[in-house]
């Protein structure tokens, strides 16, 4: 159960978010935007540490709290410049959003599938040189 609450308390926030109607202002749609990103990259990042049986409430949590912080600063710095930052941040969380989507993907799936994949050559490992002979000069 523990592996799932994760996902519960995210469909939870998603739910809410749907019913109640909050006002964001303008002038904090980028900011809002990335927390948003940063928290569901932070989530499934956690959800696959789990599933590899190396999640860290310390790391998670930290992760979390940077990762936040660091874009919201690219963002403010951005706004100062008048130049669009926050993109990068946005590129970086979607990028890693999709990574850590197709890791659970495999992890999950793991048992279902058979072991490697049906491309992959099975026979025996190519014979190597013998290190002790010397080649041959001309």
């Amino acid at each position: 159960m523990r592996v799932w609450l994760p996902l519960i308390g995210l469909l939870l926030g998603v739910l809410l978010g749907l019913t109640l109607r909050v006002e964001i202002p303008l002038g904090f749609v980028k900011y809002t935007a990335i927390a948003v990103l940063a928290a569901l990259d932070t989530l499934l990042g956690g959800f696959r540490a789990q599933l590899e049986g190396r999640f860290d409430l310390v790391v998670f949590t930290s992760g979390f709290l940077v990762n936040a912080l660091v874009a919201a600063l690219l963002a403010a710095i951005g706004d100062l410049l008048g130049v669009d930052i926050y993109l990068g941040a946005v590129i970086v969380f979607s990028m890693r959003i999709l990574q850590n989507v197709s890791l659970i993907r495999r992890d999950l799936l793991r048992p279902f599938v058979r072991e490697g994949p049906p491309w992959a050559f099975q026979g025996p490992e190519p014979v190597s040189p013998d290190p002790g002979q010397r080649p041959e000069s001309g």
